[in-house]
């Protein structure tokens, strides 16, 4: 039972762009990262997407660093990256007639993003039920910290907020030291990964059916899944998770090791490839060893300690990140550490389309990390710029609202958007 979009035969940015979810419109109500990279990803894809935001009080993200500058003004790379290729609306849900406005763009919705504190729609008037009365093909995808239910929904969160109630940071760092974020924000990312997954799974539930759900998504429920598996060594044989530096907690040698120029990352653990890396790096006793010569011999931590990690660490020792990629080749897992700019400036990189650019005009181009979503059919676009606050309020009111002229002038007289 699929429902004809209403952006068919709506002109200009309105209309569906090329892409696996075209036609699909979706309304983004969030801020800062979880539910605006989910919303992104989205119109990477082809959907079409609304981000509404207060006059008020817009997506604080904006105000986040680096900075694009064209003379005096400035437009925030960060926003720019999590929030590119969609329309931008004007909009106070605080009052009365942007409740209404919300409503109405509902009413022709496929999908509403928002990662607010849970209850916070409710109050406004526009949590999930009353929505889905209005919309019930509409998937309500919910973002959040500690979910929807639970004694500890309403609790305030960010990311490190998940990656200390999820038991992350716990495990993270060296186990002589205190433990250590993960270096990126893990939480959001984690619950911006399930976020889509949810959404697309709901989003074709819905178009068989004709009926939406709530897609309810924690943060900390995210990392609790990302913890791989920890959960199962405490359930099964009572082992607490700890920090275990840069080495695996029981596959060996998978670690870093130091070379001649840096590090590299050596993973060489099964048996086919401890035979290989023993061919190649001159010491082929060491395959046949009978205290080495199997992967679980090797995993075990003493033997380890003893035997292993100095014979690698003897082989890097000499040879430098690039002489130790081009040995290793296609035959080990074997790769230097790099530098995000290293990354940036990899062929490797740009082979895979992950830098993009996007042209914002007298602020220069912006380079991006790309889509990593590749679909040979309909490839994703993630070339598009970000809105400027509001910058289609009219474009989507009159063509997705059927608001006259006159009205969005008066609703814009009154701060309504």
């Amino acid at each position: 039972m699929t429902t004809p979009s209403p952006l068919t035969l709506l002109p200009g940015p309105l209309s569906p762009t090329p892409g696996a979810l075209s036609g699909v419109l979706v309304l983004d109500l969030s801020r800062v990262l979880a539910g605006p990279y989910a919303a992104t990803m989205l119109a990477d894809l082809g959907a079409t997407v609304v981000k509404i935001e207060n006059p008020a009080d817009p997506d604080v993200s904006r105000g986040f660093p680096p900075y694009l500058t064209s003379g005096d003004e400035e437009f925030s790379g960060y926003y720019a990256q999590y929030n590119r290729g969609k329309l931008g609306l004007a909009l106070d849900l605080k009052s009365d007639e942007g409740k209404q406005v919300l409503r109405d763009l509902v009413a022709k919705a496929d999908v509403l993003v928002e990662n607010f504190r849970p209850s916070t729609m409710e109050k406004l008037g526009l949590g999930y039920e009353v929505l889905h009365a209005i919309n019930p093909r509409l998937v309500y995808t919910a973002i959040s910290g500690y979910g929807q239910t639970g004694s500890r929904s309403r609790r305030p969160a960010f990311d490190n907020t998940a990656q200390a109630a999820g038991g992350l940071w716990s495990m993270n760092g060296y186990a002589d030291q205190p433990p250590v974020r993960v270096g990126v924000t893990i939480g959001d990312l984690s619950a911006t990964l399930f976020g889509v997954i949810g959404t697309l799974a709901a989003l074709r539930h819905a178009e068989q059916t004709g009926e939406g759900q709530l897609v309810d998504v924690a943060q900390v429920d995210s990392i609790i899944a990302m913890t791989e598996t920890a959960v199962v060594d405490y359930t099964v044989d009572g082992t607490v998770a700890s920090p275990s530096g840069n080495a695996h907690a029981w596959v060996r040698p998978y670690e870093l090791f130091p070379c001649a120029d840096g590090q590299v990352f050596f993973g060489g653990y099964t048996d086919k490839l401890w035979r290989a890396s023993c061919e190649l790096f001159g010491t082929p006793e060491a395959a046949t060893d009978p205290e080495i010569d199997t992967m679980r011999k090797r995993f075990d931590e003493e033997v380890y300690g003893r035997r292993i990690k100095p014979l690698v660490t003897s082989w890097f020792a000499s040879r430098t990140r690039v002489e130790l990629e081009e040995l290793a080749g296609d035959l080990i897992p074997l790769t230097a550490v790099k530098t995000i700019g290293d990354v940036v400036e990899d062929p490797g990189t740009a082979e895979r389309e992950m830098v993009v650019e996007a042209d914002y005009g007298d602020f220069g181009t912006l380079r991006m990390f790309g889509q990593p979503v590749k679909l040979s059919a309909t490839p994703a676009d993630p070339t598009r710029v970000a809105n400027r606050m509001g910058e289609h309020s009219d474009i989507v009111l009159e063509g997705l609202a059927d608001y006259s002229p006159e009205k969005i002038a008066g609703l814009r007289e009154r701060g309504v958007v």
